[in-house]
């Protein structure tokens, strides 16, 4: 293989609606030698359809869990299958762009770069794969460890864009030089998890606007469901992030903030589990067990009464939800 061969792993339950247009996509691209599938214990035809996506290149791997172990577990497995010098994660649900691999693996200024992510709802999923997006300027810039963890501090009310949905080619030499790998107890921000501890490793992170991944929005989701559990595991990552040696003061400033935005999450989410199961004392119980868990209810449940309030603003509608959005702004591509 060559050092510009990129190993393309997809961890897939229950997506047999989506993912032969991921494989389809992976196989487009010239600089893909391997595409790796991992069907993490589906309940539908997802290891059948996966299989019948063959190209007859040879370059398809479709491996099965029979127990459901998440993403985590399903892309370290992918990893140690598979032998091409570049790792490219992509979701089951979405699909690259043409020519995605040409822009990105070019030069040797990265350990891991990443593209500009186009969202869309899934009925313009036949759009996007027709060219009708926008496509911006390169415009490279260096991504450090502060800047990609406070760009996945979410604003309330506010679409989500945290850089967390990057989905960077990484260097298989660099993970394995920093004994990197996805942290198999987190279920949601393993991909931040990664790439924060990656940073804070010393690795170069170089991102481009230009756009080459689609992310397609569902409502049924599997990234779009989590469990209360998982929020306090990802609070507990940036913690074990924390503990790391050699962070500067502001980084370690901008990490405390992030797991406090994280924990926050975790606590109105248990409150309102609490509520659910035994009723409103135990879940009262819970919030005045402490200052921050009082802070948090109490933030987290007024903004869920006003949020009604917001949304019947014409100005704050979705009407526009079926536009194409991107993850990063950018100047538009220059013609010819």
């Amino acid at each position: 293989m060559s050092g510009s061969d990129v190993c393309v792993i997809i961890a897939a339950r229950n997506a047999a609606e989506t993912i032969t247009t991921a494989i389809a996509s992976a196989l487009l691209e010239p600089e893909v030698a391997e595409v790796v599938v991992v069907d993490d214990a589906s309940t539908d035809a997802t290891e059948a359809v996966a299989r019948a996506a063959d190209d007859g290149s040879g370059r398809l791997l479709v491996l099965r869990l029979d127990v459901n172990r998440g993403p985590s577990f399903a892309r370290n497995m992918a990893i140690r299958q598979s032998k091409a010098p570049l790792i490219s994660i992509l979701d089951a649900d979405d699909f690259f762009l043409p020519g995605r691999f040409t822009k990105l693996v070019e030069g040797d200024d990265w350990d891991l770069v990443a593209d500009n992510i186009v969202f869309v709802e899934h009925a313009s999923v036949r759009d996007v794969l027709s060219g009708s997006i926008e496509q911006f300027e390169a415009d490279p810039t260096e991504l450090d460890l502060a800047g990609f963890v406070a760009g996945n501090i979410s604003q309330r009310g506010a679409r989500r864009g945290e850089l967390g949905f990057l989905k960077p080619v990484m260097r298989r030499a660099m993970l394995a030089e920093h004994g990197l790998h996805y942290d198999e107890q987190l279920r949601l921000g393993e991909d931040y998890a990664l790439y924060a501890r990656a940073l804070a490793s010393g690795a170069r992170f170089k991102l481009i606007r230009s756009c080459g991944y689609c992310a397609v929005v569902r409502p049924n989701s599997l990234s779009g469901q989590h469990r209360t559990e998982d929020l306090k595991r990802l609070a507990d990552a940036d913690l074990d992030l924390l503990a790391l040696a050699g962070l500067t003061a502001g980084q370690r400033r901008v990490l405390r903030r992030h797991e406090r935005h994280v924990r926050d999450k975790y606590r109105l989410r248990h409150f309102l589990d609490l509520k659910a199961a035994n009723g409103l004392p135990s879940a009262m119980g819970f919030a005045f067990g402490s200052a921050a868990n009082l802070a948090a209810v109490a933030k987290g449940v007024a903004f869920d009464k006003l949020e009604p309030l917001r949304r019947g603003n014409p100005s704050a509608t979705e009407s526009g939800a079926a536009r194409p959005r991107y993850l990063m702004a950018g100047s538009a591509a220059k013609a010819g």
